[in-house]
């Protein structure tokens, strides 16, 4: 699919109208028209401004193989679907969860230390 494809069908997916999606680019409804018809190139601003109002990267939108990603939860996941989740971030991203986890840890072992020695006072 071309990005004009691409754009109309996400679109169409989030239920806007060519109106709210002109009005949030800053064109008027006569220059996104032509966007979606492939006859008006999209700066990259205006695909910028586009893909947060999808609520996508521009890359997903540029690339859309017509799944728009759901949102991950991953409280309701199993331990070991968390863990695989988790694997599939960036090394840096990883890096920060663990951290807020041992922060976390340690917070706690805190809490429950002076728990029970303040209880013996």
């Amino acid at each position: 699919m071309s990005l004009a494809e691409n754009i109309k069908t996400i679109r169409e997916e989030k239920n806007l109208k060519q109106i709210e999606v002109a009005t949030h680019i800053g064109v008027d409804k006569s220059a996104y028209s032509k966007i979606e018809k492939g006859l008006r190139a999209l700066t990259v601003d205006e695909l910028q401004k586009m893909a947060q109002l999808f609520n996508l990267t521009t890359d997903q939108i540029i690339n859309y193989d017509g799944k728009i990603p759901t949102e991950v939860i991953i409280e309701d996941k199993t331990a070991v679907e968390q863990m695989r989740l988790i694997q599939q971030l960036e090394e840096d991203d990883k890096q920060t969860i663990f951290k807020l986890i041992d922060k976390m840890l340690t917070n706690k072992k805190f809490k429950d230390f002076f728990a029970k020695n303040v209880a013996t006072l």
